[in-house]
């Protein structure tokens, strides 16, 4: 399977096993196994470099098992094939994002204006809070 010009994931490293699906089928869902079940053996994979690898586990969350294998399931379909199509879409997707690498942020620091106008906000509540003071009888 091709992900983009320089990744390539090998067949031994994703597995298909096909359950029955809820959802779209009619009373046909009760007899035939089309939902697919698509298990990508990430961690093993040689085609993807570590700092991929460690995005991907993040991005895919409840989806990473312990022994670091993401697996997607998919029954949005009627047929296995069409589900196995979108799991592979899916599966590409999700390796696609975690090859773009995130943006650092730059610290920014606060203009002169916004501190001027966040202490005179603060001297204003300040003075609100005074006038509230009982008052002296002189």
């Amino acid at each position: 399977m091709r992900i983009n010009d320089q990744i390539e994931i090998a067949e031994w490293e994703l597995t298909e096993s096909f359950v029955r699906a809820s959802g779209p089928g009619g009373q046909n869902v009760n007899k035939v196994a089309s939902a697919v079940e698509l298990r990508f053996e990430a961690e093993r994979s040689p085609n993807l470099p570590p700092p991929v690898k460690s995005r991907l586990r993040r991005l895919a969350g409840r989806r990473w098992t312990k022994e670091g294998a993401l697996i997607l399931q998919v029954d949005t379909h009627r047929t296995q094939a069409r589900n196995r199509e979108e799991a592979r879409e899916r599966l590409k997707a999700l390796i696609l994002k975690a090859l773009e690498r995130p943006k650092k942020r730059i610290p920014t620091r606060p203009t002169l204006g916004s501190k001027r106008r966040r202490l005179e906000s603060k001297t204003k509540r300040g003075q609100i809070k005074a006038l509230r003071s009982s008052v002296d009888p002189d």
